[in-house]
């Protein structure tokens, strides 16, 4: 059996036995990634509405027929086909598939294999502007931002509050108004007793709020420096210089 290889982060690319396939029409190479990112399978009329919404019933039909027929020419199967769905052929691998994997296996976000560090910082078919690919890729942004969160906290509570830095500001890069990522820099830096810095962050994080007067920063984000313990009271008698 072939080693199929679909690649839909950063770019589409197919190949086959660690070869590119031959280019692919847009609309062909459109309806494999559909058919990819929909894991169950997908029904053939509501696909080919999602990959050609500008045309007739009938015309978009023809077209995923056509583009059946072109993928069938490579010679290996891609997509399993019934008279009324379609589904990507179990012996693909596919990226975004293989990343999820490794992230989500066991409930456990993983930054140690190249494939899910690759992850981080590539798109989902970046110069695609279909509708269908919204949903997509804030499924992909989601366990991004959760991963890089979840592993901020394990570094917190393993007392490495570097670490837990970086892999907070690296969420707050990718999503500045999230409050979560802002949180935990502030958790790191009050561990190392860096209060300061702290609230910079809930200033810096406060301040790029103004963009939208319906976000405020909650009870929680606030509370976290008044949690911050202050300097022992003196005792009666006692002086500051002792």
């Amino acid at each position: 059996m072939p080693d199929v290889r679909l690649h839909l982060l950063g770019g589409f690319e197919l190949t086959i036995d660690g070869h590119r396939a031959p280019t692919l029409q847009p609309g062909v190479q459109r309806l494999l990634a559909f058919v990819a990112l929909t894991v169950r399978g997908v029904e053939r009329d509501f696909a080919a509405q999602q990959l050609w919404p500008d045309s007739t019933e009938q015309r978009a039909r023809a077209n995923l027929r056509s583009s059946l027929w072109r993928l069938r020419r490579l010679d290996v199967e891609l997509v399993e086909t019934s008279p009324t769905r379609l589904r990507l052929a179990e012996s693909v691998w596919v990226d975004t598939r293989d990343v999820v994997g490794e992230l989500t296996a066991s409930g456990v976000g993983r930054l140690d294999s190249p494939v899910a560090f690759d992850f981080l910082f590539v798109d989902l078919l970046p110069d695609w502007y279909d509708d269908w690919l919204t949903i997509e890729r804030e499924k992909v942004r989601q366990l991004t931002l959760r991963m890089l969160e979840t592993q901020a906290r394990r570094a917190l509570a393993r007392g490495d509050a570097s670490e837990a830095i970086q892999l907070a500001l690296t969420a707050m890069a990718i999503d500045p108004l999230r409050e979560t990522p802002c949180r935990l820099v502030m958790e790191a830096h009050l561990s190392e007793g860096n209060e300061f810095d702290a609230q910079r962050t809930l200033d810096d994080y406060r301040q790029r709020l103004t963009c939208d007067p319906r976000l405020a920063v909650s009870a929680d984000a606030l509370t976290l420096l008044a949690r911050t313990p202050g300097p022992p009271a003196l005792s009666v008698g006692e002086s500051v210089a002792g």
